[in-house]
């Protein structure tokens, strides 16, 4: 239906679904460090409004078959200014199975060291919070309450609070 740098618009029969161009998969970084959790912001525009995240970004984008884990230092990196002695893979999950075919590789970086100040490549303006993990649910209520977006991912953070 629609081809972009990035994503693809298909239809099979009646369903409709958005699919990543080239093979493109991401990866998402649960980043702990000395019981702190690194999280990012950045203004999304599909959402018209900041999102608090964990950290993640696109493997393959520019090479393809890059390995998740390179991918996912690279974009921690990037990201944060952290850099992770390693990298672990904690598996494949899927976002929006109902109308993305997008899956992402959740990673567990740790052995982290600051090189850097971060923010991300060209426009996108991250925002960088070191978040002790005792206080993750009240900074995301916070931010919340100042019109963030939480992207589902930050459930994983979340979840023993909401289960309780």
């Amino acid at each position: 239906m629609w081809h972009g740098r990035f994503i693809v618009a298909k239809q099979e029969g009646k369903w409709e679904y958005v699919s990543r161009a080239r093979n493109i998969n991401a990866a998402v970084i649960v980043a702990i460090d000395d019981g702190h959790v690194l999280l990012v912001e950045q203004y999304r525009h599909p959402l018209k409004a900041p999102c608090l995240e964990l950290p993640a970004g696109l493997v393959g984008d520019d090479e393809e078959g890059e390995p998740v884990e390179i991918a996912a230092a690279r974009e921690l990196e990037e990201e944060t200014g952290y850099h992770a002695e390693k990298i672990e893979l904690i598996g494949r999950f899927a976002s929006s199975p109902g109308m993305v075919s997008e899956t992402f590789d959740l990673v567990r970086a740790t052995g982290l060291a600051r090189v850097g100040e971060g923010g991300g490549v060209e426009d996108e303006h991250i925002i960088v919070h070191r978040v002790p993990l005792a206080e993750v649910t009240q900074f995301v209520a916070a931010k919340r309450n100042q019109g963030f977006v939480i992207d589902a991912k930050m459930l994983l953070l979340l979840a023993a609070d909401i289960l309780r």
